[in-house]
């Protein structure tokens, strides 16, 4: 229909003109306009849902990617996600995005992947929704590594332990509880402080008592005078106290090793350390046999 118009036009261009030449022109100029013609109902013919950055596609793709991480297919929600997250920039899917990236990163064992995720959608989205949950979740992400950590490195000597993973997690809860006390969040939270701060005393005064046996008795002192600095509350606080006293007392250093045992005293006034002190001989702390 289209190429029968334009020869149409074409004959009636070629009378009108009475010159070759100008008939050749007349020809190319309608070619030309039949291109566009062709371009434009090509153009027409596409659905708006084959555009990858329409809200369909975005739509589907994220559908995709939630698919597979339920399947556990990681390597592909996290491919998915990524596209997504680029795609739909500025908009509350992308932050969604950013937050299920960081979990599949996490759950793929890809920890500094999943932190400076988490990192970038905190900075990036401060008054967002979802903020307590990107909280909470780097504080399991740094959780989980840790007690991998514990289980991977079991014949380790604790001295030479990194606790910087609880450390971050703890530091990540207790945001959660000071920014968003009412969230749904909050009250696990609040329980994995309590257990984070547990830990770390008790793996201070470990590693106190670890320097105590070896004769470092100024190591020792200040491992456990910073264990009860840093976890007053905690009860291996009351150990801490009684390490201070005994390494104090090694070194000679009688007022010190007084003022500690006077706080020793006042603070765990039924302390069994006041009675019969520790049993250096008792296994690790963190060995389970």
């Amino acid at each position: 229909m289209i190429e029968k118009s334009m020869e149409r036009h074409l004959a009636q261009a070629s009378v009108n003109a009475g010159s070759p030449w100008l008939a050749l022109t007349a020809r190319r100029s309608l070619t030309g306009l039949a291109g566009c013609v062709v371009l434009a109902l090509a153009a027409c013919s596409s659905s708006p849902k084959d555009d990858p950055n329409s809200q369909a596609s975005l739509d589907k793709l994220y559908a995709e990617a939630k698919e597979d991480l339920a399947a556990g297919s990681f390597d592909r929600a996290i491919k998915s996600l990524e596209r997504v997250e680029g795609r739909a920039a500025g908009t509350l899917m992308a932050q969604q995005a950013q937050l299920d990236l960081a979990w599949a990163y996490h759950r793929s064992g890809e920890r500094a992947q999943a932190i400076t995720t988490l990192d970038r959608f905190i900075k990036s989205n401060p008054s967002s929704p979802a903020m307590d949950y990107g909280l909470y979740m780097k504080g399991l992400v740094n959780f989980n590594e840790d007690l991998g950590l514990f289980g991977r490195l079991a014949s380790q000597d604790i001295s030479e332990r990194d606790q910087q993973a609880s450390r971050d997690a703890l530091l990540a809860f207790k945001q959660v509880l000071e920014q968003f006390p009412e969230s749904k969040y909050a009250a696990d939270a609040k329980l994995r402080v309590d257990y984070i701060t547990n830990t770390l005393a008790v793996y201070e005064v470990h590693v106190a008592r670890y320097y105590f046996n070896r004769g470092a008795y100024v190591a020792a002192a200040n491992r456990a005078q910073q264990a009860v600095k840093e976890f007053q509350l905690a009860p291996a606080a009351e150990e801490a106290l009684y390490l201070m006293v005994q390494s104090y007392d090694k070194l000679g250093l009688v007022p010190l090793r007084d003022d500690a045992q006077r706080v020793l005293k006042q603070t765990f006034p039924q302390s069994l350390y006041l009675a019969g002190g520790f049993d250096s001989r008792k296994k690790p702390w963190w060995s389970l046999w």
